[in-house]
């Protein structure tokens, strides 16, 4: 098609041919393009009256016109037949079905909202749906657009802006919650490695006093003997020294200094050894001590599972489970339940004071069954009642012991 374009274009205005003419040398050019030239030629050129003449753009050659002029050139009927063609060729087509090939899309669907062709309708898979010309259906929908905004009604515009303002304030206050709580466990943590900078600090000063006691104890022993060392050596060279003397009354006279020193050196006595140990050590009494500092356990620490629910927008209930059983148990811990539960033990002492010799035996099997009950109970009451049961069972085994010296006699 451009090639074509080409060919039926003017070489002179470059555009479809427009009333093309033929000239003498069988060129073809528009009727205004020639009309232009003619002028052109006619105000530089002197030529016969009767004849104008004209010079061909394509060929440079010279041709005459008739005496008519333009308008007496002949009309190329078949370049003008083509242009037509061409150009009616060109204008756009409405769009065809893609399914059946050169359909023209000349129906709505109502149902599928789409353009559809015959045979979409009769054999194809909009077979049996509703369908309309499609500038009857624009027109009959024009009106739909402001009949469904007149549906939206001002109170339910007001009731969407009040429900977003009460989201945005519960979103605001759940964000409010959760920064608060981020404060919480901040300080939380910047406390606790306060106290761990102190406990640490104060251990190691603990240890510095005790690196100073060990200073003291050590290092004036180590100078003595260090003192000693350095004597013996200097006895060494001096005893090596006197041999070498070869003067009589030199020799004797050193003699004599030498026999000083080295008995002074044999009779001063050497420092007792002093055995120093460091307790406690640092690594036991941290676990025993200071479980909660340690690594272990913090690294052992539950995180609470922090969600949002509709209920309470807080912890999970296991944890106030926790603390509610907690409670629970100190609240077992009552005077009343450990009267109840140390009572058995004065019953067990009041049978081993009327009857010593018997009531032994007796006691230890309460003992042992009372031992039973204590295992039963709760960590915090066991902890107590233990107590009070290991003093009244020491004060039962001297009773016995004082009870049996006595019948022995």
């Amino acid at each position: 098609m451009d090639n074509l374009e080409e060919d039926l274009t003017c070489s002179v205005c470059y555009s479809l041919f427009s009333d093309p003419r033929i000239l003498p040398c069988s060129h073809t050019f528009c009727k205004t393009c020639l009309d232009n030239l003619l002028q052109v030629s006619t105000n530089y050129s002197i030529w016969r009256p009767l004849r104008l003449p004209l010079k061909c753009p394509n060929c440079r050659g010279v041709v005459e016109l008739p005496p008519m002029g333009i308008d007496a050139l002949p009309t190329n009927a078949p370049l003008k037949a083509i242009i037509e063609k061409y150009q009616s060729d060109s204008e756009p087509r409405p769009p065809s079905c893609q399914e059946h090939y050169r359909q023209p899309l000349n129906m709505y669907c109502i149902q599928d909202r789409q353009l559809i062709c015959g045979l979409c309708l009769t054999i194809g898979q909009h077979q049996g749906h509703p369908v309309d010309d499609l500038q009857a259906a624009f027109i009959r929908e024009k009106q739909t657009p402001s009949q469904l905004l007149a549906r939206l009604s001002e109170q339910r515009w007001e009731q969407l802006c009040e429900l977003v303002k009460q989201l945005e304030q519960k979103m605001a206050h759940c964000e409010g919650e959760v920064g608060q709580d981020r404060q919480e466990v901040n300080q939380f943590f910047q406390n606790l490695e306060a106290v761990l900078a102190r406990k640490r600090q104060a251990y190691l000063e603990a240890l510095d006093q005790a690196d100073a006691e060990v200073s003291r104890a050590y290092k004036p022993l180590i100078d003595r003997v260090k003192l000693l060392q350095e004597e013996q050596l200097d006895l060494v060279c001096l005893g090596s020294s006197l041999e070498d003397e070869d003067l009589p009354l030199v020799f004797l006279e050193r003699l004599h200094l030498f026999r000083e020193r080295v008995e002074k050196v044999i009779k001063t006595p050497l420092p007792t050894m002093v055995n120093l140990s460091v307790s406690p050590r640092a690594a036991e009494h941290l676990q025993q001590h200071w479980p909660v500092t340690t690594i272990g356990n913090l690294e052992q620490a539950p995180v609470p599972n922090v969600r949002c629910c509709a209920r309470c927008g807080g912890v999970e209930a296991g944890v106030e489970a926790e603390a509610t059983r907690d409670q629970n148990m100190r609240c077992e811990l009552q005077p009343s339940s450990v009267a109840l539960l140390v009572l058995p033990l004065l019953l067990l002492l009041a049978v081993l004071w009327a009857n010593p010799v018997g009531g032994a035996s007796i006691g230890f099997s309460l003992l042992s069954q009372f031992s039973q009950l204590v295992h039963g109970l709760s960590s915090e009451v066991i902890t107590s009642v233990w107590d009070m049961a290991g003093s009244a069972y020491t004060a039962m085994e001297a009773t016995v012991e004082k009870w049996s010296s006595l019948l022995s006699w």
